[in-house]
């Protein structure tokens, strides 16, 4: 098994530390991606195994050639069906899970992927191609109160209303189909220095709707709980404050073993603590890591423990 070939993995020491618990046992990677960090796990367990998740059938194929089959068991799925996907598989119960969120470099080095705003190519933007909605459709078929919508609440753009009525424009006159046709469109209302985290925030949106990443991560979350053993460990990393919200808000209200109003004297709510919350701050890239891998800068690392 070498190392050549992969991508580099982001907080890769750090999800060694807190998750690799143990020798022995599975480990779920539900974000495979370019396998990195599977290959970081197989490497530092010789006795462990690894279920790999993704919906990217580029990835799971190329995953499938490196990895050794008695380790590694690669499986095609969206991460929300992560409890049942395990199961299905003849696993009940794995000993950590990792979720690294977001687009994976293989996915943005792609350049007919439609994910990056640097690189021209048809809007498409979907993890898998199994899935009907692209960017396109969005682009070319929502209203301007949706498109404003996805904009602000996935992109948390200030301009989104002025961004989403100048695609309207643009698409009455000619069907917008490829990225740097939008990247041209989006120019004439946030140009200048400003311009380039607006397109990172309206090409984040527009991912995050094609592919419904939000609701996903929330479904992802729960099932991860729900497949550890007592003590096993779940890490996620995320890449923006959206991700990272659910991620803290999720781990907050399950590590309450109450949820009554304060008014009332005696607990009534039943409610059960299910983890232990092992980084109290999120833990972030260090400079050095940041210097040689510049996608890493935003990445926030949560770990929590099963009881």
């Amino acid at each position: 098994m070498s190392e050549t070939n992969y991508h580099i993995p982001i907080l890769v020491s750090e999800i060694l530390d807190l998750i690799c618990i143990t020798e022995e046992g599975f480990y779920v990677d539900g974000t495979l991606g370019g396998g990195g960090h599977t290959f970081a796990i197989l490497q530092k367990l010789s006795n462990a195994k690894v279920f790999g998740i993704d919906l990217d059938e580029e990835a799971l194929k190329q995953n499938q050639e490196r990895f050794p089959k008695d380790r590694f068991v690669a499986c095609p799925g969206n991460f929300r069906d992560i409890e049942n996907l395990v199961k299905t598989n003849g696993i009940d119960k794995v000993v950590g899970v990792l979720l690294d969120l977001g687009i994976s470099s293989h996915q943005i080095d792609s350049a007919n992927r439609g994910f990056s705003f640097q690189k021209d190519a048809q809007l498409d933007m979907r993890m898998s191609k199994q899935t009907n909605l692209t960017a396109k459709k969005i682009v070319n078929s929502y209203s301007r109160e949706d498109l404003s919508r996805i904009f602000r609440e996935f992109g948390e753009e200030k301009n989104a209303w002025r961004i989403a009525g100048e695609i309207v424009r643009e698409r009455e006159k000619k069907e917008v189909e490829t990225t740097l046709e939008l990247v041209k469109i989006i120019s004439k209302v946030a140009g200048g220095k400003f311009l380039v985290k607006t397109l990172a925030r309206i090409f984040q949106a527009l991912r995050i709707e094609v592919n419904q990443e939000l609701e996903n991560l929330k479904e992802a979350l729960q099932g991860s709980l729900n497949i550890l053993v007592e003590g096993g460990r779940l890490g996620v990393i995320s890449y923006h404050s959206l991700e990272d919200r659910i991620v803290k808000d999720f781990f907050k209200h399950e590590n309450l073993s109450c949820v009554c109003p304060k008014v009332i004297p005696v607990c009534v709510c039943k409610k059960k603590r299910t983890l232990n919350i092992l980084t109290k701050n999120p833990m972030v890239p260090s400079e050095n890591e940041i210097k040689q891998n510049s996608r890493a800068r935003s990445a926030k690392l949560r770990v929590i423990e099963k009881i």
